[in-house]
Parts: structure tokens; C-alpha cells; sequence
């Protein structure tokens, strides 16, 4: 079964196509700057042992973007396949699914309801659905699948869910703690109770997604019970734009010194976090950079990350009585040394000890085990693959979808 999964965002569509029978990957790419204006555009499509393509050409729409994308896969010289009827089903990542708690096959009910949904996702909502409806035009008979970020965290406890505000809130406009990057978490809790060789549903683990967004969750026994992001995927950490944890009243104190909605807005997703506190960059390797040339705030920047990441690992040890397991994965996780040996120092009292020698010279793109002599919480630094995870929701709601 062949299996193509596409994460559109507002101006750009990511795509990988996968061979199920092996789990690889027959080749992957990216659409840019889909409709900034008539002639603006450009495709990148790799195949493995294979040069890269790339080209300039206009995709004023994304349903250009899907025809460029089958287009490059049935390719005689570029292609991997012969037709898109190859194709047996199209799995589409959404950041935000609301209420829906799993994975499924996008009918008009459920692409109703997300399309509902909309203003309390309005940044990845309409673009996952201009994904959708241009592979429903150009592949009408194949299924298309929703896999949702936030669907993992849909059966949390509702005390780990709400929040203390007038309940009517909660109950009129949906607000509650959503959770996001949760097919990733989702996908490396798994992979971690493989690698230990233990049922996922005997163990507690608490994984940590690290990159330029961040969130950390709890999940005991196969089920998340806590996670960092709520409402938004604003809260948790310090990330490499947004800010992470603030007191509301913050807002308030700004809205009175005349700044407006949408300029906070702008300013606490944008402009906040690492490049917000450093002044620097966004991007951790140019903050480590200037903090090597002594700059303080590029300092400050990188251990509020440390900082909050602690607090969180903290919290859940205490919220879930224990720990087995610590996964650290996402671009920053994976591969920052000095960010998972700030996190793991000190941590001897509630059992966690890691082998810093490794840490600091572990390889990348491998799962690696950090766990040092006499530690009693197991730490790895476990790659994510999310597509991956999205295609195998895929494929299971295909093989059903065919079955009837």
C-alpha cells in the first residue's frame, strides 16, 4: 500500500510518500510560497540515492500545489510510481481536531465540524483544509484521512483539561486545554516501550518535544494525563517565538498601555521566547552562539528553556507517582547537548541520572540511552517521526475504508 501524507500549511504543503510495506520512504518535498502572488512559487522533491529537484514556478493555489506534488511522483525521470491510482489513501495533518479523539476518514460530517472549528485554530485550520479539498479534486475515489495533534491529549482528566474560569466559558466557546505535537508524543512513548521491551499500557512516560515549538506531556499507561500546551500551542515553555507560561493579567496591564489584540497577539507568538529574550535569533544554535561570545540575555534565553523544561518533568513525576521513562526528542531535543544535560543536572533526587559523557557526544538520528549506572528512570533521546505515525493511521483507516 502506498500511502501519501500532506501537511499543508497557508503557503506551503509538505509531502512524503510512503511504501507501508516496509515503512519506507519513496520520496518527500515541499511547495513554497503557494499564492503570495501570480508568478511566486517553487517545488522541492527528493527521492532516495537520487539529486534533489528543484524549480521556480508559479502555484498560485494549493490546488496546483497537489497537481505539481502527482505530477513529480508519476514523473518517468523524476517519479516513483506510475499512477497516482498507486495511491491508496492521503493522511493529512491537523494541528487542532477539537473534541474529535482519533484519527479518521475526512466525510462531509467531520470536514463540517473542523471547518466549525476554525476560530479557535485560525493560523493551521483553513490551510489543513485547502490541503484536503485539493487532493478530494484531484484524487475524488480516494480516501482521505485526518490525523489530529491534538486528539491524543482528548482523554486527559477533566481537572488536567480545564481551566478556573467562569465555566460557561468553557462550556460556550470550547475553551479548555487542547494539547498540540501530540502525534508526536503519541509516536515516541511507543517507541520507547518498544526499545525498553515493556507494555506501553504498565509504564509512565514523560516525553519532551524540543524544538522551535516545545511541549512536554505525561502518559501514564498508553494514555496522556497532562500536557504543557493548552488553549494555543502558546503555553508550556519558552520556544523559539512564542512565550510559553505568562500571567493573564499581562495582557490586561498591555491592552491598557494601548496596545491592541492583534499586536499582543503578534508579539507574544512572534516576537516572544528565544528571540523575544535574546534579542538574537529564534534559532537555538545562533543563541548558543552569542552566549559563547558572552551575551547575558542569549544566556537568559536558553535557561528559561531549561527551566521551564524541569518545572514540567517536576510536575508530572509528582502528578503521575513516578516515572519510568523520559524520551527527549524534536530538532532541539535530538540535538542540542548542552540543552538535555542542563535539563538532567541535579535531578539525583527523584532518581534521574544520565551519562554525560554520552549525552554530550551521542549521534544523531538514532535513538540513543542516556541512562547512567544506578539512575532508576530510564532517559532517551528517542528521533521523531511523525509523517510516519500519520501514515500508519492512514493506512489502518484505509485497509477499513476498502474492507466495506
Amino acid at each position: 500500500m502506498k500511502i501519501l501524507v500532506v501537511n499543508a500549511g497557508s503557503s506551503s504543503l509538505k509531502y512524503q510518500l510512503f511504501d507501508m510495506s516496509n515503512g519506507s520512504v519513496m520520496a518527500k518535498g515541499i511547495c513554497e510560497k503557494i499564492g503570495i502572488n501570480a508568478t511566486s512559487g517553487s517545488i522541492t522533491h527528493k527521492r532516495p540515492n537520487a539529486e534533489p529537484f528543484s524549480a521556480d514556478i508559479p502555484i498560485p493555489d494549493h490546488n496546483t500545489a497537489i497537481k505539481l506534488v502527482l505530477e513529480k511522483l508519476t514523473d518517468k525521470e523524476l517519479g516513483v510510481i506510475s499512477d497516482v491510482s498507486e495511491i491508496a489513501a492521503v493522511g493529512h495533518r491537523f494541528v487542532h481536531g477539537g473534541k474529535l479523539k482519533e484519527s479518521n476518514i475526512l466525510n462531509e460530517e467531520i470536514l463540517a465540524y473542523i471547518e466549525s472549528i476554525v476560530p479557535i485554530n485560525p493560523l493551521h485550520g483553513p490551510a489543513s483544509l485547502k490541503g484536503v479539498y485539493a487532493c478530494i479534486k484531484a484524487m475524488p475515489n480516494v480516501p482521505q484521512v485526518g490525523v489530529y495533534d491534538s486528539a491524543f491529549f482528548a482523554q486527559m482528566p477533566e481537572a488536567a483539561y480545564t481551566y478556573a474560569i467562569p465555566y460557561e466559558w468553557t462550556e460556550k466557546y470550547g475553551i479548555r486545554r487542547y494539547g498540540f505535537h501530540g502525534t508526536s508524543h503519541r509516536y515516541v512513548s511507543q517507541e520507547a516501550a518498544k526499545y525498553i521491551g515493556k507494555p506501553i499500557e504498565d509504564l509512565k512516560i514523560i516525553t519532551c518535544h524540543l524544538g522551535s515549538g516545545s511541549s512536554v506531556s505525561a502518559i501514564k499507561n498508553g494514555i496522556a494525563v497532562d500536557t504543557s500546551m493548552g488553549f494555543t500551542p502558546q503555553d508550556g515553555l519558552a520556544m523559539g517565538t512564542r512565550c510559553g507560561p505568562l500571567d493573564p493579567s499581562i495582557v490586561t496591564f498591555l491592552i491598557n498601555k494601548g496596545f491592541t489584540a492583534d499586536e499582543l497577539d503578534t508579539a507574544l507568538t512572534k516576537k516572544s521566547g528565544l528571540i523575544g529574550v535574546s534579542g538574537v535569533s529564534s534559532d537555538a544554535r545562533d543563541v548558543w552562539a552569542a552566549v559563547e561570545q558572552g551575551n547575558e540575555r542569549a544566556k537568559l534565553a536558553m535557561d528559561l528553556v531549561v527551566h521551564h523544561t524541569k518545572k514540567l518533568v517536576g510536575s508530572y513525576i509528582a502528578e503521575m507517582n513516578g516515572v519510568d521513562v523520559i524520551v527527549i526528542t524534536a530538532g532541539l531535543g535530538e540535538n542540542d547537548c548542552r540543552v538535555r544535560n542542563m535539563i538532567f543536572t541535579n535531578m539525583e533526587y527523584l532518581g534521574i541520572k544520565i551519562n554525560e559523557e554520552l549525552n554530550m557526544n551521542a549521534p544523531r538520528g538514532t535513538t540513543v540511552e542516556l541512562t547512567a549506572e544506578g539512575s532508576k528512570v530510564r532517559v532517551l533521546i528517542l528521533p521523531t517521526d511523525e509523517e510516519l505515525m500519520i501514515a500508519k493511521d492512514t493506512q489502518r483507516l484505509a485497509n477499513e475504508f476498502y474492507a466495506k
